[in-house]
């Protein structure tokens, strides 16, 4: 078991040479800079930087961020002249001295002759020289590529060393990754920051694929590697990738030290969708990586390049636009090394896309992100927004205070335990939080694994749950001391790859001392399976309840959506759907149908909505029917009238309350009808009670 007292000393405002340029900070002790920073009442502000509305380029999209030692920010965005990832792109510069209160003029740093496309703007700092370096790309397409990416794409680095003022002479970096057997062609850093390690080192990743043209998605070698300097900057070096694999296709990504030393990856899936995010660990300071795995900590979202960085000792910062379509930029915090985020805030609800975080010395934090428009993939305008951490979390935490948070862990790999069936296997992974996980096989349903855990200090304790998914994985329910929790039954299967997830048990009253866990399984997963694989058991004691999303959403195609029979066909040609697309049907005879399976965590009241694109040539009487622990109810649906609007662009409309009894019992089918198309798009399970 490890404890730790998550108070305003752990907190202390670690400082270096901006966000770009801080090394954690371990709890044990090593040397950090205190926060100049006073209390104050929350604020937020936001400035607009670029905006394509009033020109003079197309667009502005994809962006760096840094903050350096004297509080100078450099922001920096593609300047494209067409809106295409690899047409003529320019790279500009806005410089604030007074910590973002007024802006420079746009400068052109890197500039577009003949068409060239230099694109993925990447800032890190030397905290002991003051040089930041700029990275970027030359991105190239061979002749008979029709798309808008390039096949190609070389290294080149700009540095400065009177604070963004002025710039030198641009190097090429051509040849750095030539050793790595994956046939890459392209390298792209970042984009946003690189960070510098507590030992001086200089660390930026680097993204890679084949090239486009004669290769599938599925080919194309998506991976991210590192590439770092010991000397300031003088020289730099290839260091490792995380292992490439067609199921886990990182590349725009952050870098962040964990406080054990550990460098974490966290980035997008390049195929885009709605998804989670890829991580892996380094233990040499970028030289090697683990095997990648989805990371459930920040939710399910569309796959796009998002920031994550260290903040102080004790917290990490994560932007991106939480929802499955560019939208609802959301920033969230982090007290557990990014293994959960426990507050969260929306910066803007509507549109939103690439984003950056970096922090002043007193603690201000700075948020560059696109916004606005009506393009899908690109924005109209660039914002930064500057706001403090009372505002972030509404005063549930402050630099000054500190979040009132003690957390004990209990490593389920190492913690005793003992079976009434079946067997445990411990299995060694940098990505377990703390270097393995237990691996539970049950013989039959029933079989259960108990631990036995020792509270330090009783009270109403917030209990997390850090597990394991696997396409083997099976249902598995959690006891407390014989009692269900508020959340108590978990389907372990994967969504698309493994990985990890972690589930908020609730809020649990519990007396100092000794106390049971118990794993029982509750038979097969959606995916067939019966394993059920458990990292880390948190209680945390807190004085303000974090932020936690209980809704259930299954889109189309996603686990738990299943085609039961006929043939659905995918769809966008209508707006107002969830997700990446629709599945519809013509009018037929009403025996084809599609089902929506939710594994719902507790026995509770769940308004049911359901998504769908309305048109004229809809059927009025789609009809929908709802299986739980009362029986099934059919609820007729009119496809041709609009539902209420989502800030994402979808449209819902209710299904009813009903009661649903834990696990997998309860469903939704949609059936054609004779009428008109019948749309199946995304099933949303509200808990209610």
């Amino acid at each position: 078991m490890t404890e730790r007292e998550i108070g305003r000393r752990t907190f202390t405002f670690g400082l270096a040479a901006g966000a770009a340029a801080i090394g954690p900070v371990t709890l044990a002790g090593r040397a950090e800079a205190r926060s100049t920073a006073r209390p104050g009442a929350p604020f937020f502000t936001e400035t607009t930087l670029w905006d394509a509305s009033s020109g003079p380029l197309a667009n502005y999209h994809v962006h760096a961020l840094t903050v350096l030692p004297d509080d100078t920010i450099l922001a920096v965005t593609e300047g494209r002249h067409e809106v295409c990832d690899a047409g003529p792109r320019d790279l500009l510069l806005r410089r604030s001295t007074d910590k973002g209160r007024t802006w420079s003029d746009s400068q052109t740093v890197v500039t577009s002759v003949d068409g060239q496309s230099w694109g993925n703007p990447t800032l890190v700092a030397d905290r002991t020289t003051k040089e930041v370096f700029l990275f970027h790309m030359l991105s190239e397409r061979l002749p008979e590529n029709t798309s808008c990416s390039g096949d190609s794409g070389e290294l080149y680095v700009v540095s400065s060393t009177d604070g963004g003022a002025t710039w030198g002479e641009q190097r090429s970096l051509a040849g750095l990754f030539d050793g790595f057997d994956y046939g890459w062609a392209l390298h792209g850093p970042g984009p946003g920051h690189g960070i510098q390690l507590d030992n001086g080192r200089l660390l930026v990743n680097v993204a890679h694929r084949r090239v486009i043209v004669g290769t599938t998605a599925a080919t194309r070698n998506y991976g991210v590697s590192s590439l770092y300097s010991d000397d300031h900057g003088r020289t730099w070096k290839a260091g490792g990738a995380v292992p490439v694999s067609a199921d886990y296709p990182i590349n725009e990504a952050r870098f962040v030290q964990r406080a054990d030393g550990s460098v974490l990856v966290n980035g997008r899936a390049a195929a885009g969708g709605n998804r989670q995010r890829i991580t892996a660990v380094s233990l040499d300071q970028g030289l090697t990586w683990s095997a990648p795995k989805l990371d459930g900590a920040t939710g399910t979202f569309n796959a796009v390049d998002a920031s994550l960085v260290r903040y102080t000792s004790g917290r990490v910062l994560f932007s991106r636009p939480d929802a499955p379509v560019r939208y609802n930029m959301t920033v969230s915090v982090s007290y557990d090394e990014a293994y959960s985020f426990r507050y969260s805030r929306v910066i803007t609800p509507n549109r939103s896309y690439y984003s950056d975080l970096a922090q002043l010395s007193d603690g201000t934090i700075v948020l560059l992100y696109g916004c606005d428009g009506d393009n899908a993939s690109a924005p109209l305008r660039v914002k930064v927004a500057r706001f403090n951490l009372e505002w972030l979390t509404r005063g549930r935490d402050g630099l000054a205070t500190g979040p009132g948070l003690r957390e004990q862990a209990y490593d389920l790999a190492r913690l005793s335990r003992r079976t009434s069936g079946g067997t445990v296997q411990i299995v060694r992974e940098p990505t377990a939080r703390e270097g393995a996980r237990a691996v539970f096989t049950p013989s039959a349903a029933g079989d259960h694994l108990d631990y036995t855990f020792r509270v330090e200090r009783g009270g109403d304790l917030d209990v997390l749950l850090r597990y394991h998914r696997s396409g083997d994985g099976g249902l598995v329910t959690v006891t407390i001391d014989g009692r269900r929790p508020h959340n108590a039954v978990i389907d372990t299967t994967a969504e698309a790859a493994d990985g990890y997830d972690i589930l908020a048990l609730g809020t649990v009253r519990l007396s100092a001392g000794r106390h049971t866990l118990r794993f029982t399984s509750a038979g097969a997963g959606r995916g067939g399976g019966q394993i059920i694989s458990l990292d880390e058991l948190s209680v945390v004691r807190a004085p303000a309840h974090a932020d936690v999303n209980e809704d259930i959403t299954i889109d189309n195609g996603a686990l738990g959506f299943i085609v039961v029979s006929g043939t659905w066909a995918a769809g966008t040609g209508v707006a107002g759907y969830y997700g990446g697309n629709y599945q519809s049907h013509a009018a037929g005879d009403g025996t084809s149908t599609v089902r929506w399976r939710p594994a719902l965590p507790a026995d509770a009241q769940y308004e049911v909505t359901a998504s769908y694109t309305a048109a004229s040539n809809r059927s009025r009487a789609a009809m929908y029917t709802v299986h739980h622990a009362g029986g099934s109810t059919p609820v007729g649906i009119d496809q041709t009238a609009y539902g209420t609007p989502a800030t994402d662009g979808s449209e819902w409309v209710s299904l009813g309350t009903f009661s649903f009894t834990a696990g997998l019992d309860g469903s939704v089918e949609l059936s054609d009808a004779p009428d008109g198309y019948v749309v199946a798009d995304a099933v949303r399970f509200i808990r209610r009670s």
